[in-house]
């Protein structure tokens, strides 16, 4: 079986085509992502609703919702391996996502717009939920050195991710504004029950939490991860998300044989 092992930002995941097998992906995310150590599981199959079907699924076995770099991985997947040309349509879990091949790394997908957007669902952090079912995240804004303090920063974060105020347990974002439309992010993913290098959804989820908190004015937010830099373009009309484009790198590592 080939797998190949990609990453968006940093954010890495082992990928393989799976289209015409009956697989147990849950057992092959567990087995594969212990190979690299990666933070997600992705496979491609046959849809009558798009050009593919995108089946993600977490390093302990979850399945997920969405995973905005995955999608953006997927894509590249998908266009160098002849499934999709370079503009696409993906059908995940959490609905539809158009997808788009800006040059030979860079990939651009639209997230899902928000089922759930509370900003105020536990005391100052939001919560928001990408899609219908949507990928949940907690969001919330941090005044010190984010980066610094990503150790002392972990076990609020991980009691945070379990809390009941998110009902389906979240993915944290916590987030440092360094200017208007820039900010640095570090996120705590729930299945991989750690930090990421990077979170595509988590990026815009923030997005959307600071555009209807009025300071994203140009709805253009630059969110540097530990791992690399995504760019969220966001519109919005009368306090409602009508669309949200992730744009960032995509990186081929190595293929294995497995």
């Amino acid at each position: 079986m080939k797998v190949t092992y990609m990453n968006g930002a940093g954010n890495d995941f082992m990928v393989l085509d799976a289209r015409g097998k009956n697989l147990d992906f849950s057992r092959l995310a567990v087995e594969t992502c212990k190979v690299t150590n990666a933070d997600g599981f992705m496979a491609v199959d046959t849809s009558n609703r798009g050009d593919f079907r995108l089946h993600f699924y977490n390093a302990d076995g979850t399945r997920g919702e969405m995973c905005g770099n995955g999608a953006r991985c997927i894509c590249r997947y998908a266009y160098d391996h002849g499934i999709a040309g370079a503009e696409m349509t993906v059908e995940t879990d959490a609905g539809l996502v158009p997808g788009k091949r800006l040059d030979e790394n860079r990939y651009r997908v639209q997230l899902n717009n928000p089922g759930v957007l509370d900003l105020t669902r536990k005391g100052e952090t939001a919560y928001v939920e990408l899609g219908c079912p949507g990928v949940p995240h907690a969001v919330a804004e941090y005044k010190g050195d984010l980066w610094a303090d990503a150790r002392k920063l972990r076990p609020v974060m991980e009691e945070l991710r379990h809390d009941p105020a998110f009902p389906k347990g979240a993915n944290v974002n916590f987030y440092q504004e360094l200017s208007p439309g820039e900010i640095r992010i570090l996120t705590f993913e729930r299945g991989v029950e750690d930090y990421t290098l990077a979170c595509g959804t988590g990026c815009g989820s923030t997005a959307c939490v600071l555009r209807l908190q009025g300071r994203l004015p140009g709805g253009v937010l630059t969110a540097h991860n530990r791992g690399g830099t995504l760019k969220v373009s966001l519109e919005e009309a009368g306090g409602t998300i009508t669309r949200i484009l992730l744009e960032g790198p995509t990186e081929v590592v190595r293929e294995y044989e497995l």
